[in-house]
């Protein structure tokens, strides 16, 4: 069964780990947000991608979730003493794969192929691949009236000022390589991912919902008895649907192309409900995210 795995963020990563311990990487691709990918200090940042990267590789942070282990913060801490803008924290080690990523993109290589590239150099076997090679950013629109792009938001601002929308600037237009993916796709899993962060500047490119209609869809929920285990989505959810935060209110987002939602048992009825299963979906370390990667392909056959 080929799988297609929509993902972003930590929780997502966290996913795809366990399913890329459960499933041969020749089949399994992962599509990968980059709606808050950015420019800083004259580097290409690709946030959820590095984290999927770096995750898959084993060298991510087990503490932050994000950026490498056993990081060094020399280049930072000189351009931070030079005036640079310091609200982005850059390691040593996780500048080398923005340096290259940038110096490949300005010779002409598409950002498709420059992740390529870096997922050989990591021994990444699952194939990545950004959910376009253009500009597609994440901008939130603020209760308050300002608007801001996403990283100035959850990083300079903390994730805390309410949301009125989101909305998402630039192209349109998968990668050739996504909508091919999803043509030879048998199914594909959604993750625990912030559905306004993560998820929707993906389903939202010309052509893809259109698709996803076409396949069963399985979507892990992202909250868990009313919390969010990592993110603002808890308040993004009150602030932009005016409601609890529940899987349901996450699935609403989804409707049209989603089949299937995962729930943590802490949020299972005592009756069952048509789509929804039940699962432990906490992901703290490799036996749990194997467990359910396990169980979802379980329930698609794989």
């Amino acid at each position: 069964m080929k799988l297609v795995y929509l993902g972003g963020g930590v929780g997502g990563a966290k996913l795809l780990q366990g399913l890329a311990a459960e499933c041969p990487p020749e089949n399994l691709t992962a599509i990968i947000n980059t709606g808050d990918d950015f420019e800083h200090w004259g580097l290409w940042i690709s946030p959820d991608i590095d984290t999927s990267m770096y995750t898959l590789a084993g060298v991510i942070d087990p503490v932050k979730g994000w950026g490498r282990a056993e990081e060094s913060w020399n280049v930072f801490e000189e351009m931070k003493a030079l005036g640079a803008e310091d609200w982005f924290l850059l390691g040593d080690r996780d500048m080398a794969v923005h340096l290259e990523r940038t110096r490949r993109l300005r010779t002409g290589s598409s950002l498709t192929e420059v992740t390529q590239h870096l997922c050989q150099a990591f021994g990444v076997k699952v194939r990545l691949l950004p959910m376009t090679d253009k500009p597609r950013a994440t901008w939130m629109h603020l209760a308050d009236g300002r608007d801001m792009p996403f990283q100035d938001w959850l990083v300079k601002e903390g994730g805390v000022p309410p949301v009125a929308y989101v909305e998402y600037r630039g192209t349109d237009a998968p990668s050739p390589q996504v909508l091919a993916a999803l043509d030879a796709a048998d199914a594909v899993i959604v993750g625990p991912s912030n559905p306004w962060v993560s998820i929707l500047p993906m389903t939202t490119l010309r052509g893809v919902a259109e698709r996803l209609k076409r396949l069963p869809v399985i979507a892990v929920s992202p909250i868990i008895a009313g919390t969010a285990v990592k993110g603002p989505l808890v308040s993004m959810i009150a602030s932009i649907l005016q409601q609890q935060a529940t899987p349901d209110a996450v699935f609403s987002l989804y409707a049209g192309w989603l089949d299937t939602g995962v729930i943590d048992v802490q949020d299972a009825p005592d009756r069952e409900q048509p789509g929804r299963i039940a699962a432990p979906i906490l992901l703290p370390d490799l036996a749990a995210r194997r467990h359910l990667a396990r169980r979802l392909l379980d329930i698609l056959g794989a």
